[in-house]
């Protein structure tokens, strides 16, 4: 639901364009993705071909964020594409590698880490350890948070933290948006 709040909110609030989509076999009340899961190596197509249509747009300035899996993703297959820098929510850290992970040392592209205090798979202090081979990352630990970032307080965190690294300009967010009635 995060990721669907983003796309919902920041294109109006700080103008930035959302590009949301499933990994392959990713089932929703809407469908299931072509495809079936596999573990992080075949999605690294979906993530292609996703940075594809930024580019075919040719959308300005993308930031590669993932949730959870996607995450994984980002750490995995981001360094080769074309991108301002990644945002990992909820890192679970399963899938990414330490050789992978590190090697975001090497990249000078910012890498912000939001880790909730209640996480399920990786809490703060784990996180920092975990992505203390790259110096230059920005990892924030958020106070109450929880995997599924559930709740407006959590939404609104996340996205202020978002904004904080694409378009810090468009800070504060608003809370209300004026209607026409």
């Amino acid at each position: 639901h995060i990721i669907r709040k983003a796309a919902a909110r920041l294109p109006a609030l700080a103008d930035l364009a959302v590009l949301r989509f499933n990994t392959r076999g990713t089932a929703s009340p809407r469908g299931t993705s072509d495809g079936s899961f596999d573990g992080g190596a075949s999605e690294q197509f979906d993530v292609a071909a996703a940075m594809d249509f930024v580019r075919e747009r040719a959308l300005p300035r993308p930031w590669l964020l993932g949730w959870s899996f996607g995450t994984e993703l980002a750490l995995k297959y981001g360094r080769q594409h074309d991108i301002e820098g990644i945002i990992l929510l909820s890192p679970p850290l399963h899938r990414a590698t330490p050789e992978e992970v590190a090697a975001w040392a090497t990249v000078d592209r910012p890498v912000v880490v939001l880790v909730p205090e209640l996480d399920d798979y990786l809490r703060p202090a784990e996180a920092r350890e975990r992505f203390a081979a790259i110096p230059h990352a920005q990892l924030i630990a958020v106070d109450g948070g929880k995997h599924l970032w559930v709740g407006e307080t959590q939404t609104r965190r996340v996205l202020t933290e978002i904004v904080a690294a694409v378009n810090p300009a468009a800070l504060p967010l608003a809370t209300h948006w004026p209607t026409d009635d």
